[in-house]
């Protein structure tokens, strides 16, 4: 009994939750980080930050913010990593870009970029945390990538269309007929 009456106030505190958020914004934000080499000793990072607003109310005065990148290890090539959006209605995205290069090599991880936007219900501003990002190598050495080799399919592919096609004879051979099974267990009359 006593276990029913714990369930039955915990459904009614969660429902009063969902009945007060249900009227404010709701920011979830996606940080992604894109590797790319264009020259030898050189590594640049292509930052994408996708902002989400999965709430039922406006969010405004959404700024985002990501200072997580120390300046003696990256040079900022393009864009910038702070972006303000006057607002982000109920279902809407909004986008920020900013490339990086590398100057130190090693291993980096980076902490998550901070938003933060103002609710017209409440007083103090509001704090949501963008997805941390995996650590990663800058300027590590990767082996080349082989993508498919065609010298294996010029090798062996006659062998393995020849395998294919006796597997498919045999299996052609050795199943019994479907037409004739039915016909030989009836009497003519």
């Amino acid at each position: 009994m006593a276990r029913r009456s714990l369930l039955l106030a915990a459904a009614v505190l969660l429902s009063l939750l969902g009945a007060a958020v249900g009227d404010s914004p709701f920011v979830v934000a996606h940080k992604s980080v894109k590797l790319s080499r264009p020259g030898p000793g050189v590594e640049r990072l292509a930052v994408t930050l996708d902002l989400y607003n999965q709430g039922s109310a406006t969010a405004y005065d959404v700024s985002l913010n990501d200072d997580s990148w120390p300046q003696e290890a990256f040079d900022l090539v393009s864009g910038s990593t702070s972006k303000i959006v006057e607002k982000l209605e109920p279902g809407s995205t909004a986008s920020h870009h900013f490339v990086l290069e590398t100057k130190v090599q090693g291993r980096f991880q980076g902490s998550p970029a901070v938003i933060k936007y103002r609710v017209p219900t409440k007083a103090a501003l509001q704090e949501a945390y963008s997805t941390p990002i995996l650590p990663f190598d800058i300027l590590a050495e990767r082996p080349p990538q082989q993508k498919f080799e065609l010298r294996a399919v010029g090798k062996y592919g006659p062998l393995a269309s020849v395998v294919s096609f006796v597997g498919a004879f045999i299996y052609l051979v050795a199943s019994p007929s479907k037409s004739g099974a039915g016909k030989g267990s009836k009497k003519r009359r």
